[in-house]
This record gives structure tokens, sequence and C-alpha cells, in this order.
């Protein structure tokens, strides 16, 4: 069948847009898929004369959130990304920080003073739609949970992260990718600089393993709140971000 002059030129500028669209990230053309993958800067701090184990499970090492909003997918992968953040931070905090995939291992080291097993528990994002075209804002929630050198539960550590980015016109997933960052090195840098100041560390920095305390007997510290979770905000008008369930 002919086409006109007319139809060849709307249909190619019909393909260059979407094709456009796609390269921006836009759901029109599969959605929006970003891999937050955050740096830290050196942490400027005495590491703890302890050794230490950190358990990343492989559900943290591959979490994924998945959700449908305004028609569009999207979909943000923060394993890679929060497994380097891990290592990063206790790297940091503890003369050695020794990688474990499961508790099991970990408890079978030797000369450990305490296992770290952090958790993503809530992924969170508004999109620049729902801030009036302003920008994107992000909050994720953590668990850290700390056991001693045998596996029991001695305290667990909540701390929430929050994050923002201006939007950029007809942006793609980039202002969500800095966001997310944000809100990954803000909660780094409160566990960083606040961790050192708990109960468990003071016994860590004289190289003495953690022990189970006794408002821990009677089960885990499922409701603990240590570490401030006051958010960090880089505008003063950005509100944190929605609430939302996680999907793996």
């Amino acid at each position: 069948m002919a086409l006109s002059w007319g139809s060849l030129v709307s249909h190619k500028v019909s393909r260059s847009l979407c094709l456009a669209l796609c390269a921006t990230g836009i759901a029109a053309c599969g959605g929006v898929k970003i891999k937050p993958e955050p740096v830290i800067p050196k942490a400027l701090i005495e590491p703890l004369p302890a050794d230490v184990g950190v358990v990343i499970p492989g559900d943290m090492r591959n979490y994924t959130h998945s959700e449908t909003r305004w028609g569009t997918d999207w979909t943000v992968s923060l394993g890679s990304g929060h497994t380097r953040l891990v290592k990063d931070i206790f790297k940091a905090i503890f003369r050695n920080a020794y990688e474990f995939s499961d508790l099991a291992a970990a408890r079978a080291a030797k000369g450990l003073k305490a296992l770290f097993e952090p958790r993503i528990e809530q992924y969170s994002f508004a999109t620049a739609r729902e801030t009036g075209g302003r920008y994107y804002a992000v909050t994720v929630r953590y668990r850290i949970n700390m056991y001693t050198p045998a596996g029991e539960l001695a305290d667990s550590f909540t701390l929430t992260g929050y994050g923002n980015a201006l939007a950029k016109g007809m942006s793609s997933g980039k202002p969500l990718i800095q966001a997310s960052i944000g809100a990954m090195r803000d909660a780094a840098a409160k566990f960083l600089v606040q961790f050192p100041q708990q109960p468990a560390a003071k016994r860590l920095a004289q190289n003495e393993p953690v022990a189970v305390e006794p408002k821990s007997t009677a089960g885990a510290t499922a409701d603990a709140a240590d570490i401030e979770e006051v958010p960090v905000e880089e505008q003063a008008s950005a509100p944190a971000a929605e609430a939302a369930t996680p999907k793996e």
C-alpha cells in the first residue's frame, strides 16, 4: 500500500519520538529501570579495634523493588549497590569486617566479636508527577541485626535514609537514581556517626565480644530504633517520600 509523503514524515516523527522516549526511560516504551550504585567518601573516623562478621543474605544481594504507578512500570534494583555500600560501611567502622553469606558460616568463624546482618525493610518513592514536577523523593528503611559470636540476637537497629533530586523536564530515571543514592548515603552517614555511640560499641571499642543484654532476653528487639531517623533533606520544601510496600 502506497504511503503519502506526509504519512512517511509522520511515521518517521512518531518513530523518532518513541525512540527518544525509550532512551529516557519513559513507561510508554518499557517502563523505568534503574540500578543505584552509591559511592561513599572515605569516613574520617577511627575504626573500632575489633574483628566482626557481616552477613549479606541472598535476598539483600538481589533486592529489587517493583511496582506500577500511573501506568508506569518501575523497577529499582538495589541489591548490588547495597552490597557494596554495606562492605564499605563496616570496613570503615571496624578494624576487620569479614563477609559471610549466611549466619551459620559466620558463627563457625573464629575470633569475631560480633556478627551483623543488614536488611532493607522498605523502599518508597515519590515521582515528579506526585510532587508537581519539582523533584523525586526516596525513603529507604533498614534494619541491622547484631548477634553475639555464637549467633544469639544481641540487638536490632533501625534507621531510615532520605534523599531527593530535582526533576528536569521529561527526564529519565536519573533523578530517581540520584534520590535513591542520596537516601542510601544518608543512612550510611547516620550509622557511621551514631553506631559508635551505642552501648555495644563500647564493648567493641575494648575488643570485647557483644553480649545479650537484659532487655533482649525476652526476645528479639523488634521495635528497636536506636539510630536517629530524622530526615536530612536537601531542600527545605521537600517532604519525605510516600510509604509503599516493597515487592521483591
